[in-house]
Order: C-alpha cells, then sequence, then structure tokens
C-alpha cells in the first residue's frame, strides 16, 4: 500500500523509495538531489504486489532517506512501459547511475532485482526477471529540496 507523508506547510504527499534503504538508496536520493537522476524503473509486478497504483504524470512525492526522513519532492514528468530488452541508453543514462551502456545498467539492475532482500519483498524466492518482464520506466523532476 502507498505510504504518505505530512510536512510542514505541505499537503500529504506519498513516499518515494529509491532501493532498500542503505548504500544504494543513499547513492540515488543523492543523485537525485544533485539532478543527475530524472529516471528510475520498477517491474510493473512490483506495483500489483504492493497494491500500489502506477505513477501519473504531474504526481508528486517526497523522496526519503535511508532514515526515512523526507529529504525532498520530485514530480512524475513521463511515465511508459517497455520490456526489459526494449530499455533504451538514455533512460540509462538519466537514471544517473554511472552506467554508460544498456548492458552495464542490466548487469546492476538484475543483481538487484535477483538479492535476496528483492526476492523477500516480492514473496518469491526464485523471482527473476527476463527480456519480457514488462517494466515501469518513470521520469521526473526535483520540485523542492529539503533542509
Amino acid at each position: 500500500m502507498t505510504e504518505f507523508i505530512s510536512l510542514p506547510g505541505m499537503p500529504s504527499l506519498p513516499v518515494a523509495e529509491f532501493a532498500f534503504p542503505g548504500p544504494l538508496r543513499d547513492q540515488l536520493v543523492a543523485a537525485i538531489l544533485d539532478g543527475s537522476k530524472t529516471s528510475t524503473t520498477t517491474t510493473v509486478i512490483e506495483y500489483e504486489i504492493e497494491q500500489e497504483d502506477l505513477p501519473l504524470i504531474g504526481q508528486q512525492e517526497v523522496v526519503i532517506d535511508s532514515g526515512g526522513k523526507g529529504v525532498a519532492v520530485i514530480e512524475t514528468t513521463a511515465v511508459r512501459h517497455a520490456r526489459l530488452a526494449d530499455v533504451d541508453l538514455q533512460h540509462v543514462i538519466d537514471e544517473g547511475e554511472g552506467d554508460t551502456t544498456v548492458e552495464q545498467w542490466r548487469a546492476g539492475h538484475e543483481e538487484f532485482w535477483h538479492s535476496q532482500d528483492m526476492r523477500h519483498a516480492m514473496g518469491d524466492p526464485d523471482f527473476t526477471v527476463t527480456d519480457d518482464t514488462v517494466l515501469v520506466l518513470q521520469r521526473f523532476k526535483l520540485i523542492s529540496r529539503f533542509p
């Protein structure tokens, strides 16, 4: 289920979590804050398992850090579906993780999706992605940063 967070002087907004708390989340949040991360990728099945609505253009979310603290607001600017095999280089670069090829990006994402943490979150110890896994490719812009 979608979590919401209330911040002083702002309406309640859904929470945007990138990866799991820890070093990877810290890296991704830093990339959002410095403007190098303007896209993200999620499997459609994650939305189904979490019973969450797919992102909508114009939707704003609060990005939280590894400690669960709101650090920024982002706004979705584009959403599209693609098979894993069809992810393009521009999306890869805009993820802001330093990947310079689709193959490099895919290897890193498969490592994440096949991790114990992800398999546990998915409730499937054998969860794997394939060329035909449907993904949600979300673009966003940084609206505000919190002190």
